[in-house]
């Protein structure tokens, strides 16, 4: 079945080459890719995950939690990974290092 919008993108693709709107549209096919279940976690992306670790705001830009679904992508290629939930993007990045 097709994604439910019209922009098709190749993924993965190069973050940093997009536009905000061109994100949405990749973060967008993700999410229909993924079945709207979270790339890192699994669960479902509608749903906030449960917080198992604690996440150290002063490390990220201002608001990084506002928007629920990010796009995470790989800061040594630049290339995207997924579409995650906002907290599981600050787990990978604050623990994990991505």
């Amino acid at each position: 079945m097709p994604a439910p919008f019209k922009a098709q993108h190749h993924l993965p693709t190069y973050y940093n080459t997009l536009d905000w709107k061109e994100k949405k549209e990749v973060r967008e096919q993700y999410m229909f890719d993924q079945d709207y279940k979270c790339s890192y976690c699994q669960k479902d992306l509608g749903v906030r995950p449960k917080q198992t670790r604690r996440i150290d705001l002063s490390k990220f830009p201002p608001n990084f939690l506002k928007y629920p679904v990010h796009l995470h992508h790989s800061h040594k290629t630049g290339l995207t990974i997924g579409a995650v939930h906002s907290y599981c993007n600050a787990v990978l990045w604050q623990y994990e290092g991505e």
